[in-house]
C-alpha cells in the first residue's frame, strides 16, 4: 500500500517544508467532504428510485441546486473572509419584485429595469458592507436588521402597488421572450432538458474559484477571513475588500432573482425568505470554516448539490418532506465535525 506520510525531510532542512503526497494534499481540500457525501447521496437515491436518474427527473434537482448553488458560492466567498449575510435570502426576491414592479405597473423598460434592480441590489450590499466596516457591528447583526427591512418592503410595498402579495403578467411585458432566453431557457444536454441556471451556476462557480486561487483579491480574501490583523499590518484593503464581498452576495441575489422570474414568470413577496439559512448550510457543508480564512467556491457548489439532491430525492422517494429539516441539521453538525477535523490536520487556526 502507499504510504500517505509526509517526506523525509533532508537534513538540516525545515521540517515544515517536507513535501506532502499527493493524496494526502487532496483530502485536505475544504471540498472533499462535500464531495464524498454527494457520491453518497447520488448513489442512495439512485438505488431507492428510478425517477432519479430519469431525464425529468435528474435535470429537476440539478435546477434546484444551481438556484441555491449560486448563492451559496457567493456566501461561502463572503464566509471565507470571515462575515455572514442574514439577507441574502430576501435580495432574491426583492430584485424580482423590482423588475416586476417596474415594467407591469409602470411601464418600464425590461433591460432598464433589471438594469435598476441591480444598481439597488449593489447599494444595499454596499451599504451593509459599510456598516459593518464603518461601526464594527457583527455582520449577523447588520444583515439580519437588512433581512427585515427588505421582508417588510417586499410583502406591504407589494399589497400596496399591486393589492396582492405577487407579482404577475411578466409574459405581457415587452421583450420577456428575450429576456427568457438569457434567465429562463431550457438547452437539451445529452437527452437532459437542463435549465439555463445550471450552466449559470457552473460559470459562477469557476470565476468565485478563479478569483480566490489565482488572484490578489482571493488572496486578500483568505488573509481577512484568517488573520485580520496581519491582514491590516501588510496593507491589505480589508473595508475594500470586505464591502465588495457583501456586494458581490447581492449581485448574486440579483441573479438568482431573474432566473427565477424568467423561469416562472411571477414572483412572490416571500420569495427567498428563510433561504439564507440554507445557503450558509451549503458553504458549511462543502468545507467553510464559521470562523473564516477556510473553504472554497466548489465546495459550496457541490454542498448545494447534496441539497437538490436531497430536496428532490426525498419526493421521488414518497418521503414525508418534512424530513428533509432533519436532513439539514444532521448535514450541518456533520460537516463542523469534519471541518473541525480537517482543520486540526491541516493545521489551519479558527
Amino acid at each position: 500500500m502507499t504510504s500517505l506520510a509526509p517526506a523525509p525531510a533532508r537534513p538540516g532542512s525545515d521540517e515544515r517544508l517536507a513535501a506532502r503526497h499527493p493524496v494526502a494534499r487532496l483530502l485536505r481540500r475544504p471540498e472533499m467532504g462535500a464531495l464524498v457525501a454527494a457520491l453518497a447521496i447520488f448513489t442512495y437515491f439512485s438505488l431507492a428510485t428510478n425517477a432519479f436518474l430519469s431525464p425529468a427527473g435528474a435535470a429537476t434537482w440539478l435546477y434546484s441546486a444551481s438556484l441555491f448553488g449560486i448563492m451559496a458560492v457567493a456566501v461561502a466567498m463572503l464566509m471565507i473572509g470571515g462575515e455572514f449575510d442574514l439577507s441574502a435570502g430576501a435580495m432574491t426576491g426583492t430584485t424580482g419584485l423590482l423588475v416586476g414592479a417596474f415594467t407591469t405597473q409602470y411601464g418600464m423598460n425590461l433591460w432598464f429595469a433589471m438594469l435598476l434592480a441591480l444598481v439597488i441590489a449593489l447599494a444595499v450590499g454596499a451599504a451593509n458592507g459599510f456598516l459593518v466596516v464603518k461601526t464594527g457591528i457583527p455582520s449577523f447583526i447588520v444583515t439580519l436588521a437588512t433581512f427585515f427591512i427588505l421582508q417588510g418592503v417586499n410583502l406591504a410595498g407589494t399589497k400596496l402597488i399591486t393589492g396582492q402579495v405577487a407579482i404577475q403578467g411578466m409574459t405581457l411585458v415587452p421583450d420577456f421572450a428575450a429576456g427568457k432566453a438569457i434567465f429562463g431557457s431550457t438547452i437539451p444536454v445529452l437527452g437532459l432538458d437542463l435549465k439555463v441556471s445550471i450552466f449559470w451556476w457552473i460559470g459562477i462557480t469557476a470565476l468565485a474559484s478563479w478569483l480566490l486561487l489565482r488572484t490578489r483579491y482571493g488572496n486578500w480574501i483568505f488573509a481577512i477571513g484568517g488573520q485580520l490583523q496581519s491582514a491590516v499590518q501588510t496593507g491589505v484593503p480589508v473595508r475594500r475588500t470586505r464591502i465588495g464581498l457583501f456586494m458581490g452576495t447581492a449581485a448574486a441575489g440579483w441573479l438568482v432573482g431573474m432566473l427565477s422570474l424568467f423561469d416562472v414568470a411571477t414572483v412572490q413577496a416571500t420569495t427567498g425568505i428563510g433561504q439564507e439559512f440554507v445557503y450558509i448550510i451549503c458553504a458549511v457543508v462543502g468545507g467553510c470554516l464559521l470562523t473564516g480564512g477556510y473553504g472554497s467556491a466548489i465546495g459550496a457548489a457541490l454542498g448545494a448539490l447534496i441539497y437538490g439532491m436531497i430536496l428532490q430525492g426525498i419526493v421521488f422517494a414518497q418521503w414525508d418532506n418534512n424530513w428533509l429539516k432533519a436532513f439539514l441539521g444532521g448535514m450541518l453538525l456533520l460537516a463542523v465535525l469534519v471541518n473541525l477535523s480537517v482543520r486540526r490536520q491541516a493545521g489551519v487556526r479558527a
